[in-house]
């Protein structure tokens, strides 16, 4: 196994401009490892963080874009277990998703969801996994509650407002403007607050008489952090997955006592192989029916090729998107 294959490279990292198709040598399996040749990569923020050098990869990952992908495995390391050359599937990736070859953890590959398309399958890994862990796991959401998410309309909000849905929660949003709302509606969000014009602790207040939600989901930060806090229903969970707003506030932590809130958060990168197989497990179990059902599909925004990952990149940036962007890489 010698030859080389395409990737792209973001080299000293920088705009989206840094992008461009390199080469690399192909390198065989090891352990439980094995090699796909993918058909689509996601395209997910954090990667486009890891090319500004704003989230470097965590010790022993890949120093390449790319957390998600579909295709097919193209060889196997000598203590694979349960996956076969030439078996479709799509993974989580620990880095080097934009290629025509990458590798990955055995027990975070899974398998292609009955009736479901490769480039709908690239989708799956890191919003699905980073939802089911934060939101059903940490977030412990139940059937009868109410969820907030915020950024509903990206390829996270959406998947959280479909399978929140689908296990009985009612779902309100924050989103940015009307097409995003109407994405969200669609979804299955009950709710949608334009946070350009309206302050969604006062709506939130006002349309739960002053109860507030069970859980929130969060990905920006900042101002937002006081303001979840005040939004919280007793016994509310707070559940941070990013801070594009920056990770530090000051808050009234007040009601967290008064209303026994739990604030908790996680990344889902740096966690460990058995932990990211378990959540895998828990997704073909709990989810994986649903989408066979043809329920809870991921929303695809845009598909670009392998070589124009940059403009990929520059519209993720835009925040224009409604949904997921995918990179075709198979010819």
């Amino acid at each position: 196994m010698s030859q080389t294959f395409s990737f792209i490279d973001h080299g000293k990292g920088g705009g989206p401009e840094c992008l461009h198709v390199a080469q690399r040598e192909r390198v065989a399996p090891t352990g439980r490892q094995v090699e796909i040749q993918v058909a689509y990569a996601g395209v997910n923020r954090p990667e486009v963080l890891q090319r500004a050098d704003a989230y470097p990869p965590p010790p022993g990952a890949s120093p390449y874009l790319g957390l998600e992908v579909s295709g097919v495995i193209s060889a196997v390391g000598p203590e694979v277990q349960d996956r076969k050359v030439g078996e479709p599937v799509c993974a989580l990736t620990p880095g080097g998703g934009y290629a025509q070859f990458c590798l990955a953890d055995e027990r975070h590959c899974l398998p292609v969801p009955k009736g479901m398309d490769p480039r709908a399958a690239a989708c799956l890994p890191e919003n699905y996994f980073t939802v089911w862990t934060n939101v059903f796991e940490r977030g412990a959401l139940k059937a009868g509650e109410t969820l907030l998410v915020h950024g509903g309309s990206s390829g996270i909000g959406l998947t959280a407002i479909q399978l929140a849905s689908a296990f009985g929660a009612r779902v309100w949003t924050t989103v940015g403007n009307a097409a995003k709302a109407e994405a969200c509606r669609a979804a299955g969000a009950e709710r949608t607050i334009l946070y350009r014009e309206a302050d969604f602790a006062d709506e939130v207040r006002t349309l739960t008489g002053g109860k507030g939600v069970d859980v929130i989901l969060d990905m920006v930060g900042g101002e937002y952090i006081d303001r979840n806090v005040r939004s919280l229903a007793v016994d509310g969970r707070l559940v941070q997955i990013a801070f594009l707003e920056g990770s530090k506030a000051t808050i009234d932590a007040m009601p967290i006592m008064a209303k026994r809130l739990t604030f908790t958060g996680s990344t889902l990168r740096p966690r460990s192989v058995e932990d990211k197989g378990k959540i895998g497990q828990a997704l073909v179990r709990h989810v994986w029916p649903l989408l066979e059902q043809g329920r809870c599909l991921p929303v695809i925004h845009a598909e670009f090729p392998l070589e124009r990952a940059s403009e990929a990149h520059a519209l993720m940036e835009s925040s224009t998107h409604i949904g997921k962007i995918v990179l075709k890489v198979a010819a």
